[in-house]
């Protein structure tokens, strides 16, 4: 009777194990599964190219995370001659599941890609060899986006100055290298509203932006604070934090904000005076990459302000910095 207990639970185990591996077996082989790359060839027009290049540098902030960043100026904008080559690394030390860094979106990073997959890459997060993203690409907004816009934002990277140089490969730590494959999906396109609906298009605005993943606290990939109300930590490469700033329209967000001010905290960034300080390591910084958004219109700031005035306030106030110092106790 002892023996055949042994046998049953080797049985079950091996059973256990074999199902085991077949489900990784499936989620590496069989996923990511968004279809095959639509054929396309997107046409570029003077205006679809102005209208990707002010995506790409203002809005989605393509430009901004595939290009490398100069930690050690407030807002670490982005090293002149780097814009679009990648290599930008977002590490295990900074809070991620592995090492992901931007790739090249130059024209000689992507000169064997065709546009349909391009827009794959963009809106569903499967590169051109079928390996998922991880979504610090945040190909989960894009793929919500008017599918014109994603269109202007791939007219406008093939304009960009081709620069020989190829990031190392990005990887993800277990159980990530496997969970990965799950999230691509495919786009939902919607259609840009139209600006007179000055609420839904800012809505469209922040979705573009990022804004909510950002300011929303999160922990392990997974939403845990209230909507826009903040608190989302950022560690940096000396070890301090930074957190979002709460955006809701309470009084310990932008409740008391006008309009002009609101407007005036962006394009500060984008005055002709302004100098962007430096910063020693422990000083505070920020990831909010001021200078690509100052760059948007005054009339898309005030739609995005005024979508946000809509939502439900939320008393929330977080410690905006915390230097190394003190983390480290």
């Amino acid at each position: 009777m002892k023996n055949k207990f042994k046998k049953i639970a080797f049985y079950s185990f091996c059973f256990i194990i074999l199902c085991v591996t077949s489900l990784l077996a499936y989620i590496k082989i069989a996923l990511p599964n968004v279809g095959e790359p639509l054929d396309i060839k997107v046409e570029s027009t003077p205006e679809l190219i102005a209208r990707g290049e002010y995506l790409a540098n203002h809005v989605t902030v393509c430009m901004q995370c595939h290009s490398q960043r100069d930690w050690s100026v407030y807002a670490a904008p982005s090293i002149s001659g780097t814009q679009g080559v990648g290599g930008e690394v977002h590490s295990q030390r900074l809070g991620f599941p592995g090492r992901y860094v931007s790739k090249n979106i130059t024209p000689a990073g992507l000169s064997d890609w065709t546009d349909g997959e391009i827009l794959r890459a963009i809106t569903a997060g499967v590169d051109k060899q079928g390996n998922a993203l991880f979504p610090i690409m945040p190909y989960p907004n894009f793929g919500q986006m008017d599918e014109a816009d994603i269109y202007a934002i791939i007219a406008y990277i093939r304009t960009l100055a081709p620069v020989a140089f190829e990031p190392e490969a990005s990887t993800s730590d277990f159980p990530i290298n496997f969970i990965i494959n799950t999230i691509p999906a495919k786009p939902n396109f919607t259609p840009r509203p139209d600006y007179s609906d000055k609420v839904a298009y800012g809505k469209y605005l922040v979705s573009a932006a990022i804004c909510m993943d950002c300011h929303t606290k999160s922990e392990q990939g997974n939403f845990v604070g209230e909507p826009f109300a903040g608190g989302m930590e950022f560690p940096l490469e000396d070890g301090s934090i930074v957190r979002s700033a709460n955006l809701t329209p309470h009084a310990s967000g932008i409740g008391n904000w006008t309009p002009e001010q609101f407007v005036q905290r962006f394009k500060v960034y984008a005055d002709s005076a302004y100098t962007a300080p430096k910063v020693q390591p422990g000083e505070p910084q920020t990831v909010m990459p001021w200078n690509s958004y100052a760059g948007m219109t005054e009339d898309d700031l005030l739609a995005i302000y005024q979508y946000l005035k809509t939502l439900k306030p939320v008393e929330s106030t977080a410690e905006r910095f915390t230097p190394a110092s003190v983390n480290q106790f």
